[in-house]
This record gives C-alpha cells, structure tokens and sequence, in this order.
C-alpha cells in the first residue's frame, strides 16, 4: 500500500490529512499491545470532512496510522511545543497512556530510520511538489492542514476543546489578512465554538511549510471530534455543517488572494 493517498488539480490550494490513516505494517502490528487498535488518537474520518464538491484544491492523506510515525512531527524528534506534553515521532504511547509495544520492542533509532524513509519522507516530498507546484502555477500556496482529537484529552489540556482549533504559529505561519479573514468568518458562525493559537499552535508541517514572506500560507485546523462525529463514530449532521463552512472560507479565500 502507497504511504498516501493523492488528488492533484491546479489549484493554490492544498489540503494535508497526515493523522486519518488505519494502516499498520504487519511486522510493526506484530510487536504492538492489541489495546492499540482501540485507540482513539486516529483523527478519524477528517478527510472526509474535507472532502469538497465543486471546489478546486490538492490534497495528500496518509494512509498509515500515527502510531507507526507522526508525519506531523520533525525527522529529527525535537520538541515542538515548550515544557508542555506531545507524542514522539514514533510514540510509544497512546494520548491515555497505553503502551503501544510489548516490553522491549519499542523502536530504536534503526526502527525508526527505517520507517521515515518508508513514509515520513515521501509524504513530505509529495506534500513539498504540491506546495511548490501551487506556487508556481498561482504564485502562492495556502496550505490547509486538517486534523481531529477527543474532545477531552487530559494528557494534552485542561477540561473540553473548543470545536475549532486554528494554528498559525502565533501569527508565523500565514499573512495577517488570511488569519484574521478565517478568524471573521468563524466568528459570524453560530454552531462552532473556536479558539487561534490556544494549545493548538501548529505541528510540524505548518510551522516547516508556512512562509508568507515566500507567498506560502500555512494554517492548521484541528477540530474536536464532537463537531463532527457522533457517539458511535459515524459523521453527523454537523459534519455537513462544517464541509460547507470550510468550503465557503476556502473559496473566499482563494478570490480574495488571487
């Protein structure tokens, strides 16, 4: 299986999906706790959410879980967030604290070596071609990483979520005027709380990929699963609510930036 799947069409506008992969290896399944394949920490069924009809854009969705690599952390497993809790590059454990592998199969640095190459790395080089790509062909990028988490997450933050959690890198990321034009809109909505650069700053891939003195806008949106997903885990009507408030934002934005 490829590490991804991938809808290419001109256009400025590219979507990431790095999280809603099911995948794992079966040398990788071998050695893992079964609790895993419970875990929630799948952004689960996000990409469908950003699935739009009648709307031009690039998209990229991993088709491996973050339990065999985090494409949303650095190849390098420095720390994105200071003197505050986050998963490893190849975690060893779930967000309640589940060990992922058996005792004493957790993976070494070869392990690990291994696996960026076999999906950390071409994901990025694909992520990096639309990027580049949308650039030349529009001379600008607005980039759209989309993700998902429970709503309560003791090991990350205190009490619930709001719906909406926008990520710019404090500002870093993206240009002014985009932020604060998603900002207005989510602000003239009545069924989705929000928050900007609360907990949710901005992984790996918004903070590496945003450069707006380079014309590239990076912006992560993470949403809290109540928003979108019922008790049993299907999508809910507020999930139709929420495609087509992104879709309504992303195609002002595009007209607006052009």
């Amino acid at each position: 299986m490829k590490p991804f799947e991938l809808w290419q069409v001109e256009s400025p506008l590219v979507i990431s999906v790095p999280h809603d992969g099911a995948l794992i290896p079966s040398d990788v399944l071998s050695v893992m706790n079964p609790a895993v394949l419970d875990s929630t920490d799948r952004d689960y069924l996000i990409g469908e959410v950003f699935d739009f009809e009648d709307l031009a854009y690039s998209k990229i969705k991993a088709n491996y879980s973050r339990h065999v690599i985090d494409l949303n952390r650095p190849a390098d497993g420095k720390a994105l967030y200071h003197n505050q809790a986050e998963t490893a590059l190849c975690p060893s454990s779930t967000f309640d604290f589940q060990s992922i592998y058996q005792a004493g199969h957790e993976p070494g640095q070869a392990e690990i070596d291994r696996r960026i190459e076999l999906y950390w790395q071409p994901y990025h080089d694909q992520l990096t071609e639309l990027i580049q790509s949308a650039k030349e062909q529009f001379g600008f990028c607005v980039l759209i990483d989309a993700h998902s988490i429970d709503d309560e997450v003791p090991r990350f933050f205190e009490g619930q979520l709001p719906d909406i959690n926008v990520g710019t890198f404090d500002g870093r990321s993206c240009e002014k005027p985009l932020e604060d034009m998603v900002l207005t809109e989510l602000a003239g909505q009545n069924n989705f709380t929000f928050v900007s650069n609360g907990r949710f700053k901005g992984g790996f891939i918004t903070r590496h990929y945003g450069h707006p003195e380079k014309h590239i806008h990076a912006i992560q949106l993470e949403h809290a699963k109540g928003s979108y997903l019922d008790g049993a885990l299907k999508l809910s009507v507020k999930a139709d609510y929420l495609r087509q408030f992104w879709r309504s934002v992303f195609e002002k934005i595009i007209l607006k930036m052009k």
